[in-house]
């Protein structure tokens, strides 16, 4: 009820300012115990993906809380899971500004970021600071590569990554998507993946030896891909046994908004635009892994009912940030009811 009004300020801020003061302002209210203000009660929907239990499917998708600066005030408006990142092995400051632009009329946000970010170890102590994770609350760390780190060296940069929030994270998100990183998409490609996802595996395996228990790993991918692509990935995912992918990151598409201010910014386009592509790729992506391994449905969810249909086209677990920007907290409940609705009705 309250967020429409907020918006309106909001929106008429420069976008990233409005971000800052926007997950400032949801820390403040948590802080205070006031978050009721902007979240209603979250239906309960246990779920297990990967071996963990889920209170809910509803996550937060990576990029709204790059360094985990605002995991409680998040975890507060009634989530089953946070994502945070994405990080990378030493701080950097990304593409210049501006680069965060919301397209109002087709609720879409282009961005192009480019993994700004503290760095891990700063993300890590913001972690180690926080109550979510003490009490249980599942919180995926997602991990990059530094823009200055060469494309043959990009693994070097995800295994120092992977060894340093291993023991914090409840999962680990692989981001090999981002089309705001250059040649980062190239790691999608055969036998870059092949040599990436069995270096990972190996280290992934390693530090389960080491820390006693075994944290799983998902990887992320792009909306622009072509069947035989989305073919070739379901296979070295299985090849390698990782235990999730999350479908899917921006599009360098730019249907539906070419046209409308901000519409041709360079980046990578979310929100509602993104929705039908992303959800093809999540179902062509979900019949060729047979159920082998879980997905995480991501782009354009605006609505419970976008929810449900990625759940419907194979996703186990969803996760948004463009409709959170437009939607605001009611979205969370709003989700979480209609997939508990829908799940209660598949049993």
């Amino acid at each position: 009820m309250l967020y429409p009004l907020i918006r309106k300020f909001f929106f008429a801020l420069d976008a990233e300012t409005a971000h800052g003061i926007g997950m400032s302002g949801v820390s403040f209210l948590n802080a205070s115990g006031l978050a009721g203000l902007l979240a209603k009660p979250v239906t309960p929907c246990p779920v297990d993906v990967m071996g963990i239990r889920f209170p809910n499917p509803v996550g937060l998708a990576a990029g709204l809380d790059k360094n985990g600066d605002y995991i409680d005030g998040l975890a507060g408006l009634g989530f089953g899971f946070l994502e945070i990142g994405t990080i990378t092995p030493r701080p950097q400051d990304g593409n210049p500004k501006p680069r965060l632009f919301r397209i109002p009329e087709a609720q879409g946000i282009i961005n192009r970021m480019g993994f700004n970010n503290a760095g891990v170890d700063k993300l890590l102590e913001n972690v180690r600071a926080a109550d979510f994770p003490k009490k249980g609350g599942v919180l995926g760390i997602n991990i990059g590569k530094n823009a200055t780190t060469p494309i043959d060296k990009a693994a070097d940069d995800y295994l120092i990554c992977l060894e340093k929030v291993y023991n914090d994270a409840s999962y680990v998100a692989v981001n090999i998507s981002s089309p705001n990183t250059k040649n980062l998409r190239e790691l999608q490609k055969d036998e870059a993946l092949d040599d990436l996802l069995a270096q990972l595996k190996a280290k992934q395996e390693q530090l389960a030896e080491k820390h006693g228990k075994y944290v799983p790993m998902a990887l992320k991918i792009a909306p622009d891909l072509d069947d035989a692509q989305i073919t070739a990935i379901a296979d070295a995912l299985r090849r390698h046994r990782i235990d999730g992918v999350i479908a899917t990151n921006t599009t360098l598409s730019r249907d539906g908004v070419e046209n409308l201010p901000n519409g041709n910014e360079t980046g990578g386009l979310s929100g509602a635009p993104v929705f039908g592509k992303s959800t093809a790729v999540l179902k062509k992506l979900s019949a060729a892994l047979a159920g082998e391994l879980p997905i995480i449905g991501v782009g354009g969810i605006m609505g419970g009912e976008d929810a449900a249909e990625k759940i419907k086209a194979g996703a186990s677990l969803v996760q948004f940030y463009s409709g959170f920007i437009y939607r605001g907290p009611d979205l969370v409940s709003e989700v979480a009811e209609t997939l508990a609705n829908v799940m209660r009705k598949s049993i």
